[in-house]
């Protein structure tokens, strides 16, 4: 116990260091040392022993804790006995680090057989386009999926009928095969069942053994009013099939909502541009706004309404969805200048301006900032 080097020492970290930086230290000495890189260097060897020990310490908060307060003698066994006769058991903590460098995936397996190993289907997606108001009010559509179902002709096992699966000649069943590595044992995933532990030899004639197949199928979807762009809609259980048995993944429908000619959206709002003439925000009108629905709503305008006022309809936006309260509809209006005028227009318009006093001032920039805002 007098021998032993310090654990921080090896690892070349203070005692105060992160996880991460006596994670990111052990790494490197791996890397260095791991006998591999250095076939029949004993020192070598020994000095990756010697990290992985104090690795497999600083790496657990309580082995620390006991270590930074008793030293070696609080961690007596802790790491293998001290190594002495060198347990794999040690690496149990950190076999992730090694599998990231040297990619030996489950190095020290538990040794069980592999069998049957059901897996669950992967998740699809599908993109769907819908109209403004398809989004707006929603819609209930068909929609026809690709995807990997349960082959029928023989039940998903991937074996012709009346066949059953064997036991995988090359790893016994266990779904790993386990060999020499340095000085350690090493477990790979045997590369002949995947990991299975059994092989089919009889192979189904329409799946090929994979006991799936591609079919599309025709899926009735209901989308709720209020969705927009990129929103997803979650089909449980109508994804790709699991392999050997396992549940079926999950079908996600994104959705692309087309651009509207006249409304803009704003989360559950709408807005709109309505023109309106000078005679009609002078002396004031009443005007039809049309709405998402088709049918007009009317606004009053009070004279003296300047280009660029904001008028708000409630109740006329978007659905909400999740309840039955809608957003709003925001109608600014354009004061229309025209463009030709008859000589009895020019004429009423003159005598007019002759009667109005106006003095042209700059508009105040906290004034033209607000417009800016409103028009985007």
């Amino acid at each position: 116990m007098n021998g032993k080097r310090d654990y921080y020492e090896i690892l070349g970290v203070s005692r105060n260091a992160t996880d991460q930086e006596i994670k990111s230290a052990y790494r490197k000495l791996a890397l260095q040392f791991h006998p591999d890189r250095n076939p029949g260097n004993k020192e070598a060897e020994e000095k990756f022993k010697e990290a992985a020990e104090a690795y497999a310490v600083l790496s657990d908060g309580q082995k620390r804790a006991n270590y930074d307060r008793f030293g070696h003698a609080g961690v007596s066994g802790a790491a293998g006995g001290g190594f002495g006769g060198f347990d794999p058991s040690v690496f149990a903590d950190f076999s992730d680090i090694l599998g990231d460098i040297f990619g030996f995936g489950d190095m020290f397996g538990s040794g069980r057989r592999g069998g049957t190993r059901v897996q669950r289907g992967a998740d699809l997606r599908y993109d769907l386009d819908l109209t403004f108001e398809e989004a707006a009010f929603g819609t209930t559509t068909k929609i026809k999926v690709p995807r990997h179902e349960t082959c029928s002709e023989c039940g998903g096992s991937g074996g012709q009928k009346g066949a059953a699966p064997i036991t995988c000649p090359t790893c016994n069943g266990y779904g790993q095969v386990r060999f020499q590595q340095g000085f350690f044992s090493i477990t790979r995933t045997c590369s002949q069942c995947h990991g299975t532990g059994q092989i089919i030899k009889n192979r189904c004639t329409v799946c090929h053994g994979d006991g799936r197949v591609v079919r599309e199928k025709t899926l009735e979807l209901k989308v709720p009013p209020g969705v927009d762009i990129g929103s997803k809609l979650r089909v449980s259980g109508e994804g790709d099939a699991g392999g050997k048995g396992g549940p079926s993944g999950d079908l996600y429908v994104v959705l692309n909502v087309q651009e509207h000619e006249f409304f803009e959206r704003r989360d559950h709002d709408l807005y709109c541009h309505i023109p309106i003439t000078f005679p009609q925000a002078a002396l004031g009108a009443q005007i039809a706004v049309p709405t998402l629905e088709g049918e007009e709503e009317k606004l009053s305008v009070p004279a003296g309404t300047q280009g660029g006022s904001m008028f708000r309809i409630k109740g006329r936006g978007i659905s909400k969805r999740g309840g039955s309260a809608r957003g709003d509809l925001y109608v600014m209006v354009t004061v229309v200048v025209p463009t030709k005028l008859s000589r009895e227009q020019k004429e009423l318009l003159t005598k007019l301006a002759s009667t109005i006093e106006t003095e042209n001032k700059p508009i105040q920039k906290k004034i033209l900032e607000r417009v800016k805002e409103i028009f985007s």
